[in-house]
C-alpha cells in the first residue's frame, strides 16, 4: 500500500543537484570555495563601510544592507545543502522545510525593494542633485532601509500559510537542492490554484511595480545623462549608477525566468540551474559589481587594510 502524506507531513526528502555520488565531494568543494568567497567578499564590504565614516553616505548603506542580504539568503541555503553533500543525509522536517522557504522568499523580495530604493537614490543624485541632502538624509534612507525589509518580510507570509495547508500524496521528495516555491507546488496533491493566484497578484502588485519604479527612475537618469554636454561628465554620472544597473538586470531576469510563469512549464533541470545562478552568482558578483571600479571604495579598503596590517605585525621601533 502506497503511503499518503496529508497535510503537515513530518518530513521531506531533498533530492539534491545529482544521484552521482561520484560527483558529490566535488560539488561540495565547490561549493564551499563559493559560499567561503561570498561571506569574505560581503563581510568586507560590511565592515569597509561600517569603520569609514566617509562611507556613512545613503549610497553605502544600501551597499551595506544589500551585502547583509547576500550573507543571509546564501547562508540560508548553501550550508544545509553543504551538509547533505558531506554527510548524505537529505532529509528535513516540515517545518525547517516552510522557514527555508520563508527565509528564502523573503530575503529575496527584500531584495527587490532594496534595490528599487537604491535606484531612487540614484535618480536623485543624478536629476536633482540639489535637493540630494534633504530628499536622502538619514531619516528618509533609514525609513526606505526598514521598508524594504518589512515588506520583503510580510509579502511571502500568504504563501507560507498556503503551503502549509496542503496536503502531500504519495511522495516527499523534493526534487531539488532546497525547499523553493514551485518544487512543492509541484508535490503537493492539492488544489494550488489559490498560490499560483496569490503569486501572480502579489508579483503584479509588489515585484513588478517595484520593478517599473526602478525601470522609470533609469529611464530619466539616462535622459538627464544625456544632457550632460561634456564626455567626460556624462562618463562619471553613469559610473555612479553603472553597478546598481548591472545588478538589477541580473537580479531581475534570474528571478523572472524562475517565478513569472505557471507551474506547468516547470522545467526541473531549468529551474535548478537559474535557482543556483540566484543563490551563487548574485551574492559573488555584487561585491565585484560594486567595489572593482569604486574610487571612495577601494581608498577607504586600502586604508582598513593598512590598519589591520599595522596591528598584527607593527613595526619595531629602533633605539
Amino acid at each position: 500500500m502506497v503511503p499518503t502524506y496529508k497535510g503537515n507531513v513530518s518530513q521531506f526528502i531533498i533530492q539534491g543537484l545529482s544521484d552521482s555520488s561520484e560527483i558529490q565531494l566535488p560539488l561540495f568543494v565547490l561549493f564551499l570555495i563559493i559560499y567561503l568567497f561570498i561571506i569574505i567578499g560581503n563581510l568586507i564590504i560590511f565592515f569597509v563601510i561600517l569603520l569609514n565614516s566617509n562611507l556613512h553616505t545613503p549610497m553605502y548603506k544600501f551597499l551595506q544592507n544589500l551585502s547583509i542580504i547576500d550573507i543571509s539568503s546564501t547562508s540560508n541555503v548553501l550550508p544545509a545543502l553543504l551538509h547533505r553533500l558531506i554527510t548524505k543525509r537529505n532529509r528535513i522536517s516540515f517545518f525547517w522545510c516552510l522557514t527555508q522557504l520563508y527565509l528564502y522568499t523573503s530575503l529575496a523580495c527584500s531584495e527587490y525593494f532594496l534595490l528599487t530604493a537604491m535606484s531612487y537614490d540614484r535618480y536623485v543624485a543624478i536629476c536633482d542633485p540639489l535637493h540630494y541632502i534633504n530628499r536622502m538624509s538619514n531619516k528618509h534612507c533609514a525609513w526606505l532601509i526598514s521598508a524594504a525589509f518589512c515588506a520583503g518580510f510580510v509579502e511571502p507570509l500568504g504563501h507560507v500559510v498556503l503551503i502549509s495547508k496542503s496536503s502531500y500524496c504519495n511522495s516527499h521528495i523534493i526534487d531539488h537542492f532546497f525547499c523553493d516555491l514551485i518544487p512543492l507546488l509541484k508535490l503537493s496533491c492539492s488544489d494550488t490554484f489559490n498560490v499560483e493566484i496569490l503569486t501572480y497578484v502579489v508579483g503584479t502588485l509588489l515585484t513588478f511595480n517595484s520593478f517599473l519604479l526602478t525601470l522609470i527612475s533609469y529611464i530619466y537618469i539616462i535622459s538627464t545623462i544625456l544632457k550632460i554636454q561634456s564626455t567626460h561628465g556624462r562618463q562619471k554620472a553613469f559610473s555612479t549608477c553603472a553597478s546598481h544597473l548591472t545588478c538589477v538586470i541580473i537580479l531581475y531576469m534570474t528571478l523572472l525566468c524562475l517565478y513569472v510563469k505557471p507551474t506547468t512549464s516547470y522545467s526541473l533541470d531549468r529551474d535548478k540551474l537559474f535557482s543556483l545562478l540566484y543563490i551563487v552568482l548574485v551574492p559573488l558578483l555584487n561585491p565585484l559589481i560594486y567595489t572593482l571600479k569604486n574610487k571612495e571604495f577601494l581608498i577607504a579598503f586600502n586604508k582598513l587594510k593598512q590598519k589591520v596590517k599595522s596591528f598584527l605585525f607593527p613595526v619595531k621601533r629602533l633605539h
